[in-house]
């Protein structure tokens, strides 16, 4: 549903984001991604990322350094000879450059750029420089790599990284924007010309077969690096493509999870529900963080006072309305959760070995295991299909007599209507995927390479669930939406128009079709899922 992961041309870069190593965040990385700013790095960082290099090659000289001087996994005691190393690099790439599936889409490949070169600047890593500088031309000019979706479970993206080293040595192809024609082109590798991985455009189909669109300057690629012996598993000592593919994922979900938040307000007012649960003294008896935070959002959203008389008529509401923050709260306190995470490993020197300057030391160690992403993923998934199905038990009582005064499913006046009767199941199938999503991909386990590495985080599913939750999810918020609208609508119920709950009506009113009859629904889901972003800026509003 979302068009964020669509693969275009990415859009004019403007603003700035400085890496440097230390601070960049979750936002950055997405501004990155899509093309709204452009990267510099930082002159202290570029010193550190210089020194690395220099002690690396030093202490590879001198001693036994992994992947440097030996070879890798199970390879890792077998030394590599002095006049083998210049090709060692080479041959490491071309070896793991071996993702297999669908080729990811720009986005979050960028974002895996990005990503990869802020943890460079943390200084660890001891590769060249001119890696740094190459990244961050390959953000600002558009360009990305072909890079296909599976290859990592959770100790590394290494194949990913891989294909991205030999993009960089010029052997494997980029993507990008033409910028005279707006066409994506792709540049082919090697003296053959050939094109590897995924379905192109029409307009450039012949590439596939090793005709190049496009040339090096129209695509954006930087110039071919002489990665060697010192360079090809410091890159690809990362696990920068889950990180990028969390962090993109994390913005989405936290701003629809708000989203939802507007909508279950639209909901409660549309069932004329009541505002104790959100009392001031309910969630100060009992200061969960995230709970306290989304009852004082909700009594922004609606108007409600910090300690609210009870309504007429009914004594408490269903779950979906009563039981919000308890449900919601949990979700904002996975996702800052996440975001503490993700803020730590982005701007990680995680590197195996870690290259320390400081020590003239190479230290070998387990610093990219990705358990702590892992786990936070899972349970920020977790929370998020607890939201999901809240809004799909709104979704029923909205569809209730009982509730509403109107007619059951919200149907106009022919005999037998069914309204939105269907919502509840596309909404539930929809949520059926969310469940799926769910299932802890840290339960996942691996023993590889000859059983050295005998444990896997799956720190990577984990991110690519966590992506694919988004569309769900937004059907499901969406589905709610459509009925709490057309609920409204048929109440003729109008909030006051100074409160933010108001605006929201008023948006979904100027986008979402006013015929009650029966008629397919399609579209009206979808434009409502759509407007979810924009119900995300409502909410973040209501911070009075």
């Amino acid at each position: 549903m979302s068009s964020q992961d669509v693969d275009a041309p990415v859009a004019v870069a403007t603003g700035l984001v400085v890496l440097d190593g230390c601070s960049t965040g979750v936002a950055d990385v997405v501004r990155l991604a899509d093309g709204t700013a452009r990267p510099v790095a930082g002159t202290e960082a570029m010193k550190r990322v210089e020194e690395s290099w220099d002690a690396a090659r030093r202490i590879a000289a001198t001693g036994r350094v992994y992947g440097r001087s030996t070879g890798v996994g199970a390879n890792r005691n077998e030394d590599v000879p002095t006049e083998a190393a210049a090709e060692h690099g080479l041959r490491l790439l071309r070896s793991h450059a071996g993702a297999i599936g669908e080729e990811l889409p720009a986005r979050q490949v960028r974002a895996m750029l990005a990503v990869r070169a802020n943890q460079l600047l943390a200084g660890g890593a001891g590769l060249r420089p001119t890696v740094v500088t190459a990244l961050c031309e390959a953000l600002e000019a558009g360009a990305y790599p072909v890079v296909n979706e599976f290859g990592s479970v959770g100790t590394g993206d290494i194949a990913a990284l891989a294909q991205l080293g030999l993009a960089l040595a010029g052997e494997h192809p980029w993507r990008g924007a033409d910028a005279s024609t707006g066409v994506r082109a792709v540049v082919g590798a090697g003296a053959s010309g050939s094109v590897g991985g995924g379905v192109l455009g029409g307009a450039i189909a012949g590439a596939a077969t090793g005709a190049v669109a496009g040339s090096p300057e129209s695509v954006g690629a930087p110039e071919p690096q002489p990665l060697d012996n010192n360079d090809a598993l410091a890159l690809i000592s990362s696990n920068a493509l889950t990180l990028g593919q969390a962090a993109l994922a994390l913005h989405e979900l936290r701003g629809l999870i708000g989203a939802t938040q507007v909508v279950a307000a639209l909901s409660l007012v549309a069932v004329d529900g009541s505002y104790e649960a959100y009392a001031a003294p309910v969630h100060a008896a009992r200061p969960h963080r995230g709970s306290s935070e989304v009852a004082r959002r909700m009594r922004q959203l609606i108007g409600a006072a910090d300690h609210p008389t009870p309504p007429l008529g009914r004594i408490q509401d269903p779950y979906g309305f009563r039981c919000l923050p308890q449900i919601h709260g949990p979700a904002h306190d996975a996702a800052d959760a996440l975001e503490e995470v993700l803020a730590v490993e982005i701007n990680a020197a995680a590197e195996n070995p870690l290259i320390c300057a400081e020590d003239m030391a190479a230290y070998h160690h387990g610093g990219f295991y990705q358990a702590q992403l892992a786990l936070a993923l899972d349970h920020f998934r977790l929370s998020l299909t607890q939201v999901a199905r809240l809004s799909t038990s709104r979704l029923s009582t909205l569809n209730e007599p009982s509730y509403t005064r109107l007619r059951p499913f919200l149907a106009d006046h022919e005999p037998a209507s069914s309204g939105v009767m269907i919502l509840e199941y596309a909404a539930g199938a929809a949520l059926g995927d969310l469940r799926a999503f769910s299932a802890p991909a840290s339960l996942g386990h691996a023993v590889l390479s000859r059983g050295v590495e005998e444990q896997a985080s799956f720190a990577s599913l984990a991110a690519r669930q966590t992506l694919r939750a988004c569309d769900a999810y937004r059907l499901v918020v969406g589905c709610e939406l459509v009925a709490a609208v057309r609920a409204l609508r048929q109440r003729e119920l109008r909030p006051d128009p100074e409160l933010p709950v108001a605006r929201a009506l008023e948006l979904a009113e100027s986008v979402l079709d006013a015929d009650p009859t029966d008629r397919p629904l399609t579209d009206d889901v979808t434009a409502a899922a759509a407007l979810l972003d924009r119900f995300t800026d409502i909410w973040r509003g209501s911070t009075a």
